[in-house]
């Protein structure tokens, strides 16, 4: 059934455009799906593959202003047919428009109900007064002289390529053709720093560790917190009468999740990074800048996506740091309740209380036992998933692709890359026929 968050098309039209501006408008934004009846009924539709790049092409194409970063395009199974997931976060720049008719009622759409209809003049001179002026896309860097190195072999790593307009396309500009304040955080060089520090108690009295990752890409930054992180997540083994029980101090999965969202939904307008604090009894994650105007608490944990950032955003999808559109706090209240959450005007913080109890305590492999580490996020070593997936195969001998990507909750490409880079390390290898067999950590004696 229709809401005033979800559409269902039979095929794509020459509407799509207007149905997306509508959801763009539209605070909490919305999903539409194609090959779907009004009823409900998934129809099926040919060439997902081929549609998913029709439907990129025509948005980056004919919605002022840009939307890149603010929708996702996935394909699904409905009932062993195939369907067309388009996921629309709501935009930081209403009003958006379609290209060919301008900032009129003609180009202007609103979601109403579960209807989209044309705006009024007088409500999108009142949404054009009021579009944000101070995001980051539009903040001058305080640099100009900036280097991309890192961003470059960021995007080689994942198999795509940066050319000389790698700016423009990244959206790294502002309006009068300088670097903007993304462009500053995804440079080699700058003064953004992300803070982990290690408190022996429960408050914060009793520093005994305190780390900055930064001074350089917030890629790198994001990698090197993710491994840190991935560190200090021990396992706990509890041997009883009957079997040997392991459990994670915290749900990897969920400190993933929540540690990506806080650096992407950051506000870096206040010149502060998020910060990640290890406490005897908890990990504390504190993103600042509150929820985006408008969001409810509610609507945050259904998992609505307002980014703060949508070229921060657009990077990190990627880099396939992100998923899907609000797809990371659900995941996060998988495991974790709504109480781990605490919201102010300007920040929000996300409690996790540590899992204890066990006869020992196991620390993951560290960084030289795993061939030297990330080496600043760059160069060499295994990163934190690739580590993550090294142990579980390390634990579950001759486990198969499907039953590490249904574990670990990524994608499968993602899976197949970094069994790829293990298995050129020499860390693994895979035993058995194609179908039947599966991976083993390679012992060297």
């Amino acid at each position: 059934m229709e809401t005033n968050r979800i559409e269902y098309k039979q095929k794509l039209t020459d509407h799509l455009e207007k149905e997306v501006v509508a959801f763009l408008n539209y605070l909490g934004g919305g999903i539409i799906y194609i090959g779907i009846d009004d009823n409900g009924n998934a129809i099926g539709i040919n060439e997902p593959d081929q549609m998913q790049l029709q439907i990129k092409d025509r948005l980056r194409n004919n919605i002022v202003p840009s939307c890149l970063g603010l929708f996702d395009v996935v394909s699904e199974k409905r009932n062993e047919k195939n369907v067309i997931k388009l996921i629309v976060a709501s935009g930081q720049e209403r009003p958006y428009y379609i290209k060919k008719y301008g900032l009129s009622e003609k180009g202007a759409y609103i979601r109403v109900g579960s209807a989209s209809e044309p705006m009024s003049a007088r409500m999108i001179e009142d949404l054009f007064a009021k579009r944000t002026r101070n995001n980051i896309g539009k903040i001058k860097s305080p640099r100009q002289d900036l280097k991309f190195q890192q961003l470059q072999i960021y995007y080689n790593t994942e198999g795509k390529t940066l050319n000389e307009q790698f700016a423009k396309n990244l959206e790294l500009l502002n309006e009068d053709g300088h670097y903007n304040y993304v462009a500053y955080l995804m440079a080699d060089n700058n003064t953004t720093s992300v803070k982990v520090a290690k408190y022996s108690g429960s408050d914060r009295v009793d520093l005994i560790q305190s780390e900055e990752y930064g001074f350089g890409s917030l890629i790198k930054a994001t990698k090197q917190v993710l491994d840190k992180i991935e560190l200090e997540n021990k396992t706990f083994t509890k041997i009883t009468s009957k079997q040997r029980i392991e459990k994670r101090q915290w749900n990897a999965v969920a400190l993933r999740e929540a540690v990506i969202n806080a650096i992407v939904h950051n506000d870096y307008t206040y010149e502060l990074a998020p910060k990640f604090e290890f406490f005897s009894d908890r990990f504390e994650i504190t993103s600042y800048g509150g929820l985006p105007q408008g969001l409810s608490e509610d609507e945050f944990f259904d998992g609505v996506s307002i980014p703060r950032s949508k070229e921060i955003m657009r990077i990190f999808k990627d880099m396939e740091l992100v998923e899907q559109l609000g797809s990371g706090i659900p995941r996060v209240l998988q495991t974790y309740g709504r109480e781990c959450f605490k919201f102010s005007d300007n920040y929000v913080r996300m409690s996790f209380p540590m899992e204890k109890g066990g006869e020992s305590v196991t620390a993951l492999k560290t960084n030289e036992e795993l061939n030297g580490g990330v080496n600043g996020g760059v160069n060499g070593g295994v990163n934190g998933g690739v580590k993550s997936l090294y142990m579980l195969i390390s634990k579950n001998r001759g486990i198969n692709t499907n039953d590490l990507i249904e574990q670990m909750n990524i994608p499968r490409r993602t899976i197949e890359r970094w069994l790829k880079q293990l298995r050129e390390d020499g860390k693994i290898e895979f035993r058995g026929a194609a179908k039947t067999g599966g991976y083993f950590v390679v012992d060297n004696i």
